[in-house]
């Protein structure tokens, strides 16, 4: 899979100038739904021997009117089930050929949905196969819809279809659903929508180190996302380079030692190799708590002290159940 970072880069990739097949969204999650798309985009590419193409945005168009919105009660910015990197990870796996990064920013806010067609997606990309979710809204004020694009289509010839979305008992499969259950720390009905255990990935950087001196030492991976879908105490299982381990794990800002910026600190069982600046997986598989500050060091130790026996507890009781 190639990424090609806005419309400017299109020209040196020579494959799109006979046309491609393409869908449209955040892509947040590459869930099930997303995966049921991505199957069937990848199908009409070989159908139609054009590349598959996905276009997604950065920032995520809910950030960009978020961080401009001008009410006095902040506007809510919606967690991303992940970053950038892990997308296009996922999306590789699903087969796609391309995805194009554009820059979501107040200039393409702004084009008319007749512009958007017109000068992107027939002169540009060419396209020959349009995969979108019967509510797509697209152009200034959200005013193109699905239909505008069919009767696009029709004229520059090119064929719309609606994505079909993928129900889960009687619910539309979405990142916000996914979203919800995490909150509920629901992790499996996230696991059944997503396709696989909700997890985080990132390199481990170096932290402040207080964990060694109560002798739980953490791999620390900086969460730089505006919101976070998931907060506090964790029994995981961590993919290292190495294989995977069990360990437990604590999202949020550790308002103990006055933190405050978002940060996933992981404590690997029997584990003393030093991975600073290797890329982990974490993966969450049984919420123990909510982050509370405490009111001294000690007492938040005494505290990590029991959730480590609980998360110990949790994975000899999963073992026993694989037995």
């Amino acid at each position: 899979m190639q990424l090609i970072r806005g419309f400017h880069n299109l020209a040196r990739h020579h494959a799109l100038k006979n046309g491609c097949v393409l869908s449209i969204g955040n892509f947040d999650g590459v869930h099930c739904g997303h995966q049921n798309i991505l199957s069937r985009l990848c199908d009409k590419a070989l159908e139609l021997n054009l590349p598959s193409v996905v276009m997604l945005f950065e920032p995520q168009p809910r950030e960009f009117f978020a961080k401009i919105c001008e009410n006095p009660t902040p506007c809510k910015v919606p967690a991303r089930l992940m970053r950038l990197r892990d997308k296009l990870a996922a999306l590789a796996n699903e087969g796609v050929d391309y995805v194009l990064c554009v820059r979501f920013n107040q200039a393409f806010a702004s084009l008319s949905p007749d512009a958007f067609i017109e000068d992107l997606l027939v002169k540009q990309l060419n396209v020959r196969y349009l995969s979108v979710g019967d509510d797509f809204h697209f152009g200034a004020n959200r005013a193109g819809n699905f239909e505008t694009l069919r009767n696009a289509g029709l004229k520059y010839r090119f064929a719309v279809e609606d994505s079909h979305t993928l129900s889960f008992a009687a619910q539309r499969v979405s990142s916000s659903l996914i979203r919800e259950a995490l909150q509920r720390d629901d992790l499996a009905l996230a696991e059944q929508l997503l396709g696989r255990p909700y997890s985080i990935r990132g390199r481990v950087a170096h932290g402040n180190k207080l964990g060694r001196t109560i002798g739980f030492p953490t791999a620390n991976i900086m969460l730089n996302r505006l919101v976070t879908p998931i907060q506090g105490v964790y029994a995981v299982q961590i993919r290292t380079a190495s294989g995977l381990f069990n360990g437990i794990a604590n999202v949020g800002n550790r308002p103990t030692i006055n933190g405050t910026k978002p940060l996933l600190e992981v404590h690997i069982f029997d584990f003393n190799q030093t991975i600073y600046g290797e890329a982990i997986e974490v993966i969450f598989r049984h919420k123990i708590r909510n982050e509370v500050k405490f009111p001294n060091f000690e007492a938040l130790k005494q505290q990590i002290e029991q959730d480590y026996q609980q998360a110990v507890r949790f994975f000899e009781e999963l073992a026993n159940e694989i037995k």
